[in-house]
């Protein structure tokens, strides 16, 4: 293509994400599909979620992002659309060395009869029940990793309108 030969379109060269074990069940982040955003992250713990809950689990695993680098932690839309145990975002900053944690949210609602045990993994059937339990090697949320620009912080007086002025928090409708 001709504008191939102009040099429109740059090839990136792959960065480097040092990742260290930090538990001997920690399993190292993968794509599930090269093309694939996000490298999914597994629990290195049995524990149960019950209703209003928030947790950290735990993925025994560190990392090393190079410079201007951030990773994002997110939802995997099976267990969001599965269960309901919701995982928060969550930013990872190129200086952080600690273990990477997966907050997550059991919104379930809190039952006084038939409260029973669930499974992210689906069985049982159903996903009524209002106490999950996480497992060992259960694949619970994924991480992006992104670029983050150089930013520096100018305090005006005045800024411009813009498309949509002060219109927003669903202002262009549901």
């Amino acid at each position: 293509m001709d504008n191939e030969k102009e040099g429109c379109c740059k090839v990136m060269s792959a960065i480097q994400l040092k990742v260290k074990k930090l538990h001997k069940d920690a399993v190292i982040p993968f794509k599930a599909h090269k093309s694939d955003a996000g490298f999914d992250l597994f629990s290195t713990e049995d524990i149960n979620i019950v209703p209003g809950e928030t947790l950290i689990i735990k993925t025994g695993i560190a990392v090393q992002l190079p410079p201007n680098f951030e990773i994002q932690i997110r939802p995997r839309s099976g267990v969001t659309s599965k269960t309901k145990l919701r995982v928060q975002l969550g930013t990872v900053d190129e200086g952080y060395r600690g273990e990477l944690g997966i907050i997550i949210d059991n919104i379930s609602p809190f039952a006084v009869n038939d409260v029973g045990v669930n499974y992210i993994d689906g069985s049982p059937e159903k996903y009524d029940c209002t106490i999950y339990q996480i497992r060992k090697g259960d694949k619970l949320a994924q991480f992006v990793v992104n670029e983050l620009p150089e930013v520096e912080i100018v305090v005006e007086e005045d800024l411009n309108d813009g498309d949509r002025g002060e219109n927003g928090f669903g202002s262009t409708g549901v």
